[in-house]
This record gives structure tokens, C-alpha cells and sequence, in this order.
């Protein structure tokens, strides 16, 4: 397929990558700064472009991969009477924001975090998938079934649990992480220590489910030790008041 590659930033980066590695044509890749737009482009043999009056009309598909806010506008500024599929890659975006630009539109979205240091094996990543349309969706499928071995239909409303969950799992844990790192940091030990506990426990649920191997003083009612670590936390409000409301959780949870 010919592709035109709407945005420049870390999804549209591996997506186009990810692309080109399995045949197909990234023909444009679009950024409203034309620094960024190149600086992709390169390294996809394609050209960049800053203007979205400048987009071939003729190509396959238009992957809009930029934040969630932005995605109406850039497909409002579209050329009209586009030969190919307009989608877009957000997880909680209505696929239906399209619909007033073309009939042709869906979502293809990479249940993934990226960043552009790190390297994605784009074949083990889930893609969920929605069409306006029978046609356009068989479309889509066949373009993420080029991508990954992962690819599974998602309506917008399933979508977006999708993403409420991939944020909790990913996003929040991210944020307990840099907190047990400050704490550690604090008292002069290294975040090293932690990686081999993070690990095993991020491996436990490969094949468990999480609810089976929870663990810690919370699960085990163990007041005393909750009662020590709200102390030690006494001069970071707000940490102690979000380790005492997830202790209650875990606690209710258990239940």
C-alpha cells in the first residue's frame, strides 16, 4: 500500500517504521513542523510535508497519529474526495470523529507504549481494529494483518475500556515507579535495588491472573506495618493519603 503518515511523534515514528519493514510505501509523512516532518521522512524515504493542502489524494491509506485532540483538525483540513481509508491510532477517540470528512475511516490502534529510543517487535503488538464499513474494514485488516499476528476487531465503546485499562497498567504503574524511586532516592539507595522485584512481579502475571498473586501488607491486613509506612510517609501528604486509599482498595478488593 501507499501510506501517508500523519503525524510525527512516537506512534507514528514505530507505525512507520514498522510499515515500510514489511513492504509497505510510506509516500508522505505530514507534521506541522516541517523540522519534525524531515527528520521522519529521512528515515522513511519519503517526503515531508507541513501543509495539509499538500497531501496526495491518491494514496491507500492516511494514518492520523497524532494526540487525541488534534485528530479532527487535521482530518478537517484534508483534501476532499480521498482515494483511500482515512484512520486514525487513538485508543479513546471515537472512530466516528472521521466520519464527516470521508466514508471511508476506522481506527487501527496499537495496544503498546512507545517511545522513540526503544524498539518495537511490531508483529507480538495487539492491534484493534474498527470500520465504517464491511469493505473498510476487510481493508484494515489486511493492513494489520501485515503489521502483527494480534489483530482482532474492537468497536469504539470496547476501545475505550481498552485504553481506561492500558493506562492503569501502564501510565499509573510508570507513576508508582518514579514514586518508589524518589522514596528510595530520598534514603540514599538506588532504584536498582527494585528492578528484580518489579520484574518478578510483572512476570507473575504472564501467567496468572493479576488477581491471584496480589500480595503486600494490604492484602494481609497487616495494620502495624500500614501504620509504619503512613508515618514514614508523613511528610508527603499526598503520598500518604494515595498509599492509604490504595491499601483500603486492595483491602475491599480482597474481600
Amino acid at each position: 500500500m501507499d501510506v501517508i503518515l500523519l503525524g510525527s511523534g512516537n506512534v507514528a515514528t514505530h507505525l512507520g517504521k514498522a510499515l515500510t519493514e514489511v513492504g509497505h510505501r510510506i509516500a508522505q509523512v505530514y507534521s506541522p513542523s516541517k523540522t519534525n516532518a524531515e527528520l521522519l521522512a529521512e528515515a522513511l524515504k519519503a517526503k515531508a510535508i507541513d501543509n495539509l493542502a499538500d497531501v496526495d489524494s491518491q494514496a491507500d491509506a492516511y494514518i492520523i497519529a497524532v494526540k487525541d485532540d488534534a485528530i479532527a483538525q487535521v482530518a478537517s483540513q484534508l483534501p476532499t474526495h480521498l482515494k483511500g481509508l482515512v484512520v486514525h491510532t487513538a485508543g479513546s477517540v471515537d472512530a466516528t470523529v472521521l466520519a464527516a470528512y470521508t466514508m471511508h475511516y476506522g481506527v487501527l490502534y496499537p495496544l503498546q507504549t512507545f517511545s522513540k529510543a526503544k524498539a518495537v517487535d511490531f508483529s507480538s503488538i495487539p492491534l484493534a481494529i474498527e470500520g465504517a464499513d464491511e469493505a473498510t474494514y476487510v481493508q484494515l485488516e489486511n493492513l494489520a494483518s501485515s503489521l502483527s499476528n494480534r489483530v482482532f476487531p474492537c468497536d469504539s465503546k470496547q476501545r475505550l475500556s481498552l485504553h481506561v485499562a492500558a493506562v492503569f497498567a501502564c501510565n499509573f504503574t510508570n507513576y508508582l515507579y518514579s514514586i518508589s524511586a524518589d522514596i528510595l532516592y530520598e534514603h540514599n539507595l538506588d532504584f536498582d535495588v527494585i528492578r528484580p522485584l518489579i520484574l518478578e512481579t510483572a512476570e507473575k502475571v504472564m501467567i496468572h491472573l493479576p488477581e491471584d498473586v496480589l500480595t503486600g501488607p494490604a492484602v494481609r491486613n497487616d495494620r502495624g506495618t500500614i501504620e509504619k509506612h503512613l508515618e514514614m510517609l508523613e511528610g508527603h501528604p499526598d503520598l500518604k493519603e494515595l498509599y492509604a486509599r490504595m491499601s483500603k482498595q486492595l483491602r475491599q478488593y480482597k474481600k
